[in-house]
Order: structure tokens, then C-alpha cells, then sequence
């Protein structure tokens, strides 16, 4: 699920959400309740607030040695900073 959610950021509406349960092969009844009674809200809640007070202020955000790259995110740049890291 966590695949398709970040392919499909522009289609998170609660159809889109069911049509990624089916396709995999989820119990979609259990899905539509714990959707309908927000089960997991507070997990997500959670996770987003842990994002903000580590920095993160959208996907992907990339951290090297505890330090956020706001550079590009072209192979070539983030092999460059893994190198950079790697050599100490």
C-alpha cells in the first residue's frame, strides 16, 4: 500500500484508496471500517508530526548522516554526497 500511495499523491481520495485495496487483494470490508471509524488516524497523525519536528516538509526528503540534503535528487548528486559521507 505504501508504494501505491506515494506513485498515486494526486489520487488519495477514498475511491482511489479502495481500488488500491483491491488490487491488493486486501479485505476490503475491513478496510472501508477502520477507513469510516479513522482506526489508524492517530498512527498517521503521529507519523506526519514526527516528520515536521525532524524538518521534513515533503517526499521524498533525504537525510545523510543526520543531515537533511536540500540538494538535487539526480543519481549523480545524491551518489556525490553518499561519497562525500562515506570518506568522513
Amino acid at each position: 500500500m505504501h508504494d501505491l500511495l506515494y506513485e498515486n499523491q494526486s489520487r488519495l481520495g477514498e475511491e482511489d484508496l479502495r481500488s488500491y485495496a483491491k488490487e491488493l487483494e486486501l479485505d476490503v470490508s475491513t478496510f472501508d471500517r477502520e477507513l469510516a471509524d479513522h482506526v489508524h488516524a492517530e498512527r498517521v497523525r503521529e507519523d506526519f508530526m514526527s516528520g515536521v519536528r525532524s524538518g521534513v516538509n515533503g517526499t521524498p526528503t533525504f537525510y545523510v548522516n543526520g543531515a537533511r540534503h536540500d540538494g538535487s535528487y539526480e543519481i549523480e548528486t545524491l551518489l556525490a554526497v553518499l561519497e562525500r559521507a562515506a570518506a568522513g
